[in-house]
């Protein structure tokens, strides 16, 4: 049962899958490239300087790229469960509800942090040739809260597409807008510091919310 439930998550969003690794992927190269094309003309230690006076950080086009991907992903996955009346069936398999629902969005969210994963082992492998750690890490800690907003926009997106009615979901998306707005709230290299593992907490949280929608829809809540 599980595997058929992990396998048929995997066939909705696969290509989707593929398409998102080529998009972060082509990203972070063109950051690279234009990391290692100022270095060669201006002299690493001028880069250096840069980054250390200015909070450059080269990757300044990837802020909302994992959020387009993580809220991407929620439509691609959830969207035809709703659409095809799927939902309904899936939830009435010989498996508690909460467990197909943990099933579902762990498959989405484990997906989504191999792709970010990957994505900042290709930066920290790629910058690190031009860079010394510490300024590797500058922005790596700069990519790090962007890459939990998609996860956590994954989760709104997800909560807002299984909630039934419409009125509902307006409120879910004014919500998950105002949430979303506190992973952007210092972008400079560092600025979260401490405060990344209180992110990732509130990340982790976010999951419970879709739980909401899926009761409602189970109690039969319409517009």
């Amino acid at each position: 049962m599980w595997k058929a439930m992990l396998y048929k998550e995997w066939i909705k969003t696969r290509w989707y899958l593929l398409a998102a690794f080529a998009v972060l992927g082509g990203f972070a190269g063109y950051a690279l490239v234009k990391l290692h094309r100022a270095a060669a003309l201006m002299g690493a230690g001028h880069i250096w300087e840069v980054m250390v006076t200015r909070n450059a950080v080269f990757i300044d086009q990837m802020e909302y790229l994992p959020l387009l991907v993580g809220l991407l992903l929620a439509a691609v996955q959830f969207v035809p469960e709703m659409q095809r009346k799927c939902l309904k069936l899936t939830l009435h398999l010989p498996v508690p509800a909460l467990a197909t629902l943990t099933a579902m969005a762990g498959c989405g969210t484990a997906a989504l942090l191999l792709l970010f994963g990957l994505c900042i082992l290709l930066l920290a492998a790629g910058a690190s040739p031009v860079l010394p750690h510490e300024l590797v890490w500058n922005i790596l800690s700069t990519a790090l809260p962007w890459c939990l907003a998609g996860v956590a926009a994954y989760l709104f997106g997800a909560w807002t597409i299984l909630e039934p009615t419409w009125k509902r979901r307006l409120v879910n998306i004014l919500m998950s807008v105002l949430l979303l707005r506190i992973y952007f709230l210092a972008p400079g290299p560092r600025a979260y510091g401490g405060f990344l593992p209180v992110l990732a907490l509130l990340t982790l949280a976010s999951a419970a919310l879709s739980w909401l929608s899926v009761v409602r829809f189970m109690a039969g809540r319409q517009d």
